[in-house]
């Protein structure tokens, strides 16, 4: 009987579901992060499912064998986790819903336990094993990236980046502009730039697309891969490109590679929130000065008079309409746009 598996979101990249491949135990030397493994459940997911390549959502069940990839997460508001900490048993956590694979060293109280599975081996093609890097984005030859760029920055994850890129790019698309959405940074997930998608990008792209399951690596590892991203986004030929550098750059996810690779294309900044006094924070470590804020602190009016207040920036709330205007006037004198 051939065993069935459930393909995460990490294999968008690849076509490990229309292949046919044999999965082998290796030595732990032999491992390395964006390795593609198979892992047997033992715990139900419940009420945190795992996320398919095609975008949506899967509620796992014990018993069932998933392929994911082996990574590194360190989100400050869930969990922490690396494959370098599995044991001799092969057990680990499923670290986020797009299939990132290794022992969780803490989670947050907010969240009940992971998922927690086994190895149960490599993926094998051709001989050797199936990894990320594999799949990864290249180009024939290197294409400076220089696309008027939104950077949208964060004080911390679910600090409201990805609504802010989208509310951005419906007002590009408005003024009838061809769109690039990207991600740069963060934790493996699909739906963040599928809902640029959705937003109305033309295309979108993310450090998957670059081989990573996520930016936690080495800075030259990373430098490395997203390079060849930045030459593949420089050949779509967009108009603008929206780019967000997931959890805050303060955190060791590349954020501050990301940012110094985008600097000279970067037209516009835009800085999400979790609270009006981490402004201050970014803006001291970076020495920059976004263009506006937005995210959570500035859901009501008084977060918004607190962080205009303590740092005398151009504060909105770009879930409200009535800000819609100020910000289409920010992105046009920013990025030179003329009038609509």
């Amino acid at each position: 009987m051939t065993d069935h598996y459930v393909f995460t979101s990490l294999t968008r990249i690849a076509d490990l579901s229309s292949r046919q491949f044999t999965v082998q135990e290796l030595r732990r030397s032999e491992w390395g992060t964006g390795d593609y493994v198979a892992v047997e459940v033992l715990t139900q997911s419940n009420p945190y499912p795992i996320e398919l390549p095609n975008g949506r959502m899967l509620e796992l069940a014990e018993g069932d064998l998933v392929v994911g990839a082996l990574g590194e997460r360190y989100a400050t508001l869930e969990a922490t986790g690396t494959w370098r900490g599995v044991g001799r048993a092969g057990r680990m956590q499923i670290l986020g819903g797009g299939g990132i694979l290794g022992r969780c060293t803490s989670v947050s109280l907010m969240l009940s336990s992971l998922t927690t599975v086994r190895y149960r081996g490599h993926v094998m093609l051709g001989g050797g094993g199936a990894r990320m890097a594999d799949y990864a984005v290249r180009v024939d030859s290197a294409r400076t990236f220089a696309t008027p760029t939104v950077l949208i920055i964060g004080t911390s994850m679910s600090a409201g980046k990805t609504t802010a890129a989208r509310v951005i790019i419906r007002l590009l698309k408005a003024r009838g502009l061809t769109v690039l959405g990207a991600k740069l940074t963060g934790a493996g997930r699909y739906r963040d730039i599928l809902s640029m998608s959705d937003a109305g990008a033309d295309w979108i792209m993310d450090f998957v697309d670059a081989g990573l399951p996520s930016t936690v690596c080495p800075a030259p590892e990373y430098r490395e891969a997203i390079s060849h991203l930045l030459s593949a986004m420089a050949g779509l030929g967009a108009d603008v490109a929206v780019v967000e550098a997931g959890a805050s750059p303060l955190e060791p996810y590349n954020g501050a590679s990301a940012v110094e690779a985008l600097r000279p294309s970067v037209r516009c900044t835009g800085l999400c929130a979790s609270d009006p006094y981490a402004v201050l924070g970014v803006m001291t470590a970076f020495d920059a000065r976004p263009d506006f804020v937005t995210g959570t602190a500035a859901n009501t009016d008084a977060g918004i008079a607190l962080a205009r207040k303590l740092t005398g920036l151009t504060t909105l709330n770009v879930m409200d309409r009535r800000a819609l205007p100020e910000l289409d006037a920010i992105l046009e004198r920013t990025l030179a746009l003329g009038a609509a």
